[in-house]
């Protein structure tokens, strides 16, 4: 089946204003996790943030191609081609100091885009400024080659695990049905998509207390 695209259009008027509206920075890259990408990318927006989706290379008007991971028995995930997933800003011209958290979707995306030094930069930034940071999955991979996770505690899909402590930082286990999401501060993780509602809650309450 052809994989379809999916835009999003402004729901709000010229002039609103929503109280406590935060502009939000979504890193993605060529078969990012599709869950991990939609779905967190329309809950912040249902509930007032902006959202901005951004890949190396790539401008307001493209896509990344996503990969669907699950979960069937196999002693790994499976994969599949998922849906086109619009970016939403230019990569180039981005100025993460006007962003008020990141978001970071796994899959196999954050694997390329940690060989990227302006990738690592943007994540260097939100840590050093203790801004929140919501990453998920394979997410942690970029929280990693970035080198911020030293002290820290994050949970991630269990094979990044190796990544997480090899920086210093400590790994939190997923649950039994991997629907867990663990808060150290700023930064809010989570196993995989499974955990979404646990992980998006926590991050709308770091968002709201940053």
């Amino acid at each position: 089946m052809k994989a379809c695209y999916l835009s999003v259009k402004e729901t709000s008027q010229p002039g609103d204003k929503i109280v406590g509206s935060k502009r939000i920075l979504m890193l993605v890259g060529d078969y990012v996790e599709d869950y991990e990408a939609m779905v967190p990318f329309q809950m912040l927006l249902m509930v007032g943030h902006q959202v901005d989706t951004v890949c190396p290379d790539k401008k307001a008007g493209d896509t990344v191609a996503t990969a669907i991971h699950d979960f069937e028995g196999e002693q790994t995930y499976s994969e599949k081609r998922g849906h086109n997933f619009a970016i939403t800003a230019d990569f180039d011209a981005l100025q993460v100091a006007d962003y008020d958290a990141l978001v970071i979707p796994g899959g196999r995306a954050p694997e390329y885009l940690r060989l990227n030094e302006q990738v690592l930069e943007v994540v260097r930034h939100f840590a050093s400024t203790d801004k929140p940071i919501a990453a998920i999955c394979h997410g942690p991979q970029l929280l990693a080659a970035a080198q911020v996770l030293g002290g820290r505690s994050c949970s991630c899909y269990p094979a990044v695990a190796p990544d997480v402590q090899q920086c210093g930082g400590e790994y939190i286990p997923a649950s039994e049905g991997f629907d867990n999401a663990h808060v150290d501060g700023n930064l809010v993780t989570a196993p995989a998509w499974p955990a979404h509602p646990a992980w998006i809650a926590s991050f709308l309450k770091v968002l709201d207390q940053a």
